[in-house]
């Protein structure tokens, strides 16, 4: 790794100034076993639904819990559907929908790539809510649970975008940025850094001094809404500095697809917490 460092900062040799960082060609395979391999976007759902699984089951054993670890252990499988299926779909229908209606058989290729946050978002809220249906305990609160752990995957996957040199940023227009492989000679915004650090660590911690520090996981619906609106915001300011998909480009309301999707998570996070800090907490209700 560091070799690769080295020969990936090596800006004599690329004739760069040194304001100008290059990133190499990584591997698309981030663990290669012979005939099985695992692409980096697939390590970073691994991680994440790995360390989600294990912070989860911490979490319950605090005082009223929303759920036993026999449930949370079925609600992850609930979960990792939710997230794949409704990433993919949302890529499908909000970013190309032209491509998948003339290839429809393309959809079920997701080692070609196409996930989207809005989608998994959808995804995991109709699984969080079907679960808490099925076993006769809140939703709500499984969402709760669910978003004070979500910034970590996010981080992951923004990292595996940043490996993969994909989603990165605009042209800075200066001598300072990171130059792409597929992203032409400018140097660009690496966007994806910007992201994983707003949407994955500092929405993380927050999240995380909230549940564990105050009494947020016991009004159902406020660590939901925090994360909405963290997300949100993070996301929006984000895109300002993101290349906007080739094939959608600006809209005619002058924001990227991105944006445009990320304003009802913002004011849906606005509700739950307005509806939240009306709500008596979960223990003076026992």
């Amino acid at each position: 790794m560091l070799a690769y460092l080295q020969t990936a900062l090596d800006f004599t040799s690329l004739g760069l100034s040194p304001e100008i960082f290059t990133i190499p060609g990584f591997s698309l395979f981030g663990l290669d076993l012979g005939p099985f391999a695992l692409r980096w976007y697939s390590l970073a759902y691994i991680a994440a639904i790995g360390f989600g699984w294990w912070q989860l089951g911490r979490m319950i054993k605090l005082p009223h819990p929303v759920m036993n670890a026999e449930q949370l252990d079925n609600y992850i499988t609930w979960a990792a559907l939710g997230v794949i299926l409704g990433g993919r779909l949302g890529y499908v229908l909000f970013y190309n929908p032209t491509k998948y209606l003339a290839d429809p058989l393309a959809i079920l290729r997701l080692w070609d790539g196409g996930m989207s946050f809005h989608g998994g978002c959808a995804g995991v809220i109709i699984a969080c809510l079907a679960f808490g249906r099925s076993q006769n305990i809140s939703g709500l609160r499984i969402l709760d649970a669910v978003a004070t752990v979500s910034p970590f995957g996010l981080l992951c996957g923004r990292l595996a975008n940043f490996i993969n040199g994909e989603l990165y940023g605009r042209a800075t227009g200066t001598e300072w940025g990171i130059i792409f492989p597929g992203g032409g000679p400018e140097p660009r915004h690496p966007s994806q850094l910007y992201e994983a650090a707003l949407e994955g660590v500092l929405l993380f911690a927050v999240l995380q001094w909230l549940h564990w520090k105050t009494g947020a996981r016991l009004r159902p619906g406020l660590l939901s809404g925090v994360f909405g609106v963290g997300y949100g915001l993070s996301r929006f300011i984000v895109e300002n500095f993101r290349e906007p998909d080739v094939q959608l480009g600006i809209l005619s309301t002058g924001l990227t697809m991105g944006q445009t999707l990320t304003l009802p998570i913002i004011l849906a996070g606005l509700f739950l917490i307005w509806r939240a800090r009306s709500r008596q907490p979960v223990g003076a209700l026992a």
